[in-house]
């Protein structure tokens, strides 16, 4: 079991050069991938979720009574501003209507649990980061299908019942499973929350190879477009989280939480209501793979600077 918690440890350290190497064989080799099954997609993205929903308690929700107006601001620029600057630059770069709805998928998403670990890794306010991350999955169900409806509704046939039934079945349920066993079972929940790590890291990688390797063809012809997209809608929720954060004035660790939420989505989500919603779209399910790999190596970088940032806050502090 030692081995197995090391190397869940490892796998947590070096999850976003693992995602990068899986990645480009799937990209440049994508022969030796394709035995990952898109299918497999909904399962592993349901395993992540139960994980995370492991990691919750009910008083992790406290945090959107102490610091109401960050966890409201954040799920208006989650749901509000993000999906704009996804159409934006959707129409700027003359995207594909395939992957215009794949980025507005993106776009639409809750949180997910790498702005929690980023968020740790950034030293920021990791309570905040749970309850926005938290509040946002509770609202997906119903706002995640309505705004799809609102952006792409008129050119395609969008089913909200389809989008909402999705959500709950591979988002909801498995959370609220975690947060019973986590209350029912807490030994066991214990025991399990050391092994994440190296379960996540695998379901990820799995889901952005089955992803990647099954469309190679399509986003070497996309080109690097696809990429450019992915890191300017990802910087933004950085930029637009962070003069949040300082608007309302709050610390750095705050504001790091703020902007790291607000910059990574769950992009797992997004793939897979592509796949199950827009089968007939299948390039749109790369928007969501190319940025779980994008917002893990670039998100590890930005961490490792903003916590630079606070170590250095701390100590001018002690020197005055």
């Amino acid at each position: 079991m030692k081995f197995v918690e090391k190397l869940a440890a490892l796998a947590g350290k070096y999850m976003a050069v693992i995602v990068l190497i899986v990645t480009c064989i799937s990209l440049f080799f994508s022969q030796a991938m394709t035995w990952i099954k898109v299918s497999w997609v909904n399962p592993l993205l349901m395993i992540v979720m139960l994980g995370m929903g492991l990691t919750l308690k009910m008083s992790d929700f406290a945090e959107c009574f102490k610091k109401p107006k960050g966890v409201i601001g954040q799920t208006i620029l989650r749901f509000v501003v993000t999906p704009f600057i996804a159409l934006g630059l959707s129409k700027i770069f003359k995207l594909s209507p395939e992957l215009t709805v794949g980025f507005l998928l993106v776009a639409v998403c809750p949180g997910g649990t790498a702005s929690n670990v980023m968020t740790y890794l950034a030293k920021g306010d990791v309570a905040l980061s749970v309850a926005m991350t938290g509040v946002s999955t509770c609202l997906a169900p119903v706002l995640t299908p309505m705004l799809t409806l609102l952006f792409v509704g008129e050119k395609l046939d969008v089913s909200f019942a389809s989008m909402f039934f999705s959500i709950v079945k591979v988002v909801v349920v498995p959370i609220v499973l975690g947060v019973i066993l986590n209350k029912a079972l807490p030994k066991l929940s214990e025991k399990l929350q050391k092994i994440l790590p190296l379960v996540s890291v695998i379901a990820i990688t799995l889901i952005v190879g089955a992803v990647v390797s099954n469309n190679a063809a399509k986003i070497m012809e996309a080109g690097i477009i696809i990429v450019v997209v992915v890191a300017l809608l990802n910087i933004s929720g950085y930029i637009t989280g962070g003069l949040l954060g300082k608007a309302l004035g709050y610390g750095q660790p705050q504001i790091n939480a703020i902007a790291i939420e607000t910059a990574m989505q769950n992009s797992g989500l997004a793939t897979s209501l592509a796949i199950a919603n827009f089968a007939a779209m299948p390039m749109a399910a790369i928007p969501g793979a190319v940025f779980s790999v994008w917002h893990n190596v670039f998100g590890a970088v930005i961490a490792n600077l903003m916590a630079k940032s606070v170590d250095k806050r701390a100590a001018d502090s002690h020197a005055e």
